[in-house]
């Protein structure tokens, strides 16, 4: 896979740089947990190896990283990720995919707050 960056006067601007993969933007899509005090640590350990099984089985989801929270200033979120995607398309059919959708009715009622952040890569 080809990355190209677009969107710079020249090689030094670095802070108007977009990752574009042929002709689609990427999409980066960012989650924060915060859990129950009732999810056990093997919830959290399923919980990491169904998310990164999520790659290879839906369609556009190019890279996943999950693992716990290392910063100090977490605010009380403990784990974490970040997913990227082809483009908008491939995100919005990972929201409504039924191995996403069951993960998530797994998971939801484990997580006391669950925050998503999604911007163009």
């Amino acid at each position: 896979m080809k990355l190209q960056k677009v969107g710079c006067e020249d090689e030094t601007d670095v802070g108007h740089m977009q990752e574009k993969v042929g002709e689609f933007t990427m999409i980066v899509h960012a989650f924060l947990f915060q859990w129950k005090p009732q999810a056990t640590e093997q919830d959290k350990q399923q919980a990491a190896e169904r998310i990164r099984a999520l790659q290879g089985q839906i369609p556009g989801l190019i890279e996943t990283s999950y693992n716990a929270n290392t910063s100090p200033r977490s605010q009380g979120f403990t784990h974490g990720g970040v997913m990227k995607f082809r483009d908008k398309a491939a995100l919005k059919a990972y929201f409504t995919h039924p191995v996403h959708q069951e993960l998530v009715d797994w998971l939801m009622p484990l997580l006391a707050v669950a925050a998503e952040l999604d911007y163009e890569a």
